[in-house]
């Protein structure tokens, strides 16, 4: 008996051998082979053609190789369940886990707990992953974290494309750099490029900023960007929205495309338009095509309108300065104004208009060659004219109150022109009332200085300081051209009503012209 049962277990043991050697000899092709295990058993409790393998298990199904601490392999069905440091290698990709369940003729495997997956650029970890090595596609839908060199990803949902590096993530999405976080709700990762393009509500927040957009592509590696629809970019100083925007945060330039609002936290303003180019390190902020500024000044609003709108910082970089050159033109309530460029000193907040200015203040035309507007508190304070200065007020629909000299000095008092004195050459042409409606007669006076008065935006009284020639002639005695001072410009239907009336530019002029 003891000899029968010795050899049972040779023959058994024998079996062992055969069996182990089968997979090798018989199975090629798309049969999972057999390379290795220091224990292998068979139950038929188990199944028909199932082997328990043990230690240092290795597998090899094509060019993919398999390992594990142990594994059940069903030869019939060909499909591996492996278990314990489950590794596969794919030769472009390395698959690591607790729990493998591998079909063989579909090339699916299933990976669960402590998963990871390295293509050589990036680390994956999840705790399912299903991984197709016929595509080379992968995927999870339990959360998962990818780990390169400069960024770091999560995502509840993700799918890997190993052959070209791409991955697409699902809900939740973050991606950390360490310039930068990223949170969306779809992308697309390319793990080589390290570029992203993104779908859905879009946040990137930085030290120095933050992105909002719904579509657009980032560059990690050369920290350029594309954010398109609802795009906002916003720092301390400013906020930036539009349809599209560009940006390289090493140059720190900035683009902007199409329905565009700059918003300056620091001066109260907002600029609109359809292309904006922002230099960050600068501080430089330009923008054209339909650009205008909008300034809140109390319970009024200012808009200006050029074709180029350039802020920058001042010499002391504590304050900026607006340039608005070719075809200024602004509202209002209470001012407006034109010229061929002007500049805007937020810090001093003055106002310098040049090449054939126009102010209007109710009544008011006032022209020179040059003119600065100084406010406080958000008013106007004083208005300098120089060279060639010119005030006109209507008197009725053919009669002009005229004021000319050299330089000209208006002071206001909320808002309202109180005061007008001439330095230089000075010319007045006054229509004197009895009331509001008879005429007394028209004070033509010339004088080097005057001080002018007014109330209510009617001269009241006028000072000759130097060298008076004043007269009060009856009207019936001059012609047209007598109370017409040389120059006389009325440039009525070129000042705006309303705010849209600052996109209008003509430049034929539609003055009334009088010939001296």
């Amino acid at each position: 008996m003891l000899l029968k049962h010795k050899l049972h277990n040779i023959i058994f043991l024998f079996g062992l051998c055969f069996l182990a050697l089968e997979p090798i000899v018989a199975q090629k092709g798309t049969k999972i082979d057999l390379i290795n295990a220091n224990t292998l058993e068979f139950d038929k409790k188990i199944g028909e053609n199932v082997k328990r393998l043990i230690g240092n298990v290795i597998m090899q199904h094509n060019s993919t190789m398999l390992y594990c601490d142990s594994a059940y392999l069903y030869s019939e069905g060909n499909n591996v369940d492996a278990y314990g440091n489950v590794r596969i290698n794919t030769g472009s990709v390395t698959i690591k886990g607790d729990v493998l369940q591998y079909e063989g003729n579909t090339k699916i495997a299933q990976l669960h707990k402590n998963v990871s997956m390295n293509d050589g650029t990036m680390t994956l970890t999840t705790d399912h992953l299903t991984f197709n090595l016929n595509s080379n596609i992968g995927n999870y839908s339990t959360g998962g974290k990818i780990v390169s060199p400069e960024n770091t990803l999560t995502s509840v949902i993700g799918y890997y494309y190993a052959n070209d590096k791409n991955f697409f993530f699902r809900k939740n999405v973050v991606l950390v750099n360490p310039q930068y976080t990223m949170n969306c709700d779809t992308l697309k990762y390319n793990t080589e490029s390290d570029i992203s393009y993104f779908i859905g509500p879009t946040t990137i927040v930085s030290k120095e900023n933050k992105i909002y957009c719904e579509n657009g592509w980032y560059d990690s590696k050369k920290d350029i960007a594309q954010f398109n629809k609802n795009a906002v970019y916003s720092n301390k100083e400013q906020t930036i929205q539009g349809d599209s925007l560009y940006y390289d945060r090493v140059k720190g330039l900035g683009k902007a495309f199409n329905n565009i609002t700059i918003t300056d936290s620091l001066q109260d303003i907002n600029i609109q338009g359809n292309y904006a180019l922002y230099k960050e390190k600068e501080g430089t902020t330009l923008m054209t095509d339909q650009a205008v500024l909008i300034q809140k000044i109390e319970s009024d609003t200012l808009f200006l309108h050029a074709d180029t709108l350039y802020a920058m910082f001042d010499s002391t970089r504590t304050g900026k300065l607006m340039y608005a050159y070719h075809k200024a033109k602004f509202f209002k309530n209470d001012l407006q104004g034109l010229a061929d460029s002007l500049v805007y000193n937020f810090k001093d907040s003055v106002i310098f208009m040049f090449k054939n200015p126009v102010l209007w203040t109710d009544k008011n035309q006032l022209t020179a060659d040059t003119i600065s507007i100084l406010m406080k508190n958000k008013k106007i304070d004083k208005m300098n004219l120089y060279s060639s200065s010119f005030v006109i007020s209507q008197d009725d629909s053919i009669r002009f109150n005229q004021i000319k000299g050299k330089n000209l000095t208006g002071l206001f008092a909320n808002n309202e022109l109180t005061q007008i004195l001439v330095n230089g050459n000075g010319e007045t042409v006054y229509y004197v009332r009895d009331g509001e409606k008879l005429i007394i007669g028209v004070n033509i006076a010339h004088s080097d200085s005057l001080r002018i008065f007014v109330e209510k935006n009617e001269i009241q009284t006028i000072t000759f300081i130097t060298r008076p020639e004043a007269t009060l002639f009856p009207e019936k005695d001059l012609s047209s051209k007598d109370t017409i001072l040389k120059n006389f410009r009325w440039e009525k239907k070129k000042r705006p009503a309303n705010k849209q009336d600052i996109f209008l530019w003509d430049t034929d002029s539609e003055e009334k012209k009088l010939k001296n």
